[in-house]
């Protein structure tokens, strides 16, 4: 029992949790990150859709899927990663299911997710 509470303990006081924006799975987003490379650091966007979000608490991360040059490419990103900038939602998804794993299987116009209009 004492191992459990020395992570909680650490979990608590080392990671932070951000006040991103809300989004779910289905909707288009763009995740800026910080990158270092050598001595030097620079922010870069992901854009993509959310394929899921898992965890709770500190340790939640979501997926984010995108189309580069034909090619699909997926990203995990902790929610309490200090290195994420910032999250912008482009548009909300419409979408029934939490994991959206069958759009691996898809490709050109059927792999789009329908805009929410109403919200």
């Amino acid at each position: 029992m004492k191992e459990m509470e020395a992570v909680q303990f650490v979990q608590q006081t080392l990671l932070t949790e951000p006040n991103f924006p809300a989004f779910k799975t289905g909707d288009t987003i763009i995740v800026t990150y910080k990158i270092v490379e050598g001595d030097k650091t620079r922010e870069q966007d992901y854009r993509g859709e959310v394929i899921q979000i898992k965890g709770h608490a500190l340790t939640k991360t979501f997926t984010v899927r995108k189309i580069s040059h034909g090619v699909g490419v997926e990203r995990i990103f902790a929610f309490s990663n200090p290195n994420v900038a910032q999250i912008q939602v482009i548009k909300r998804g419409r979408v029934r299911r939490a994991r959206l794993f069958y759009l691996r299987g898809l490709v050109g116009k059927k792999a789009r997710i329908k805009e929410l209009k109403y919200q």
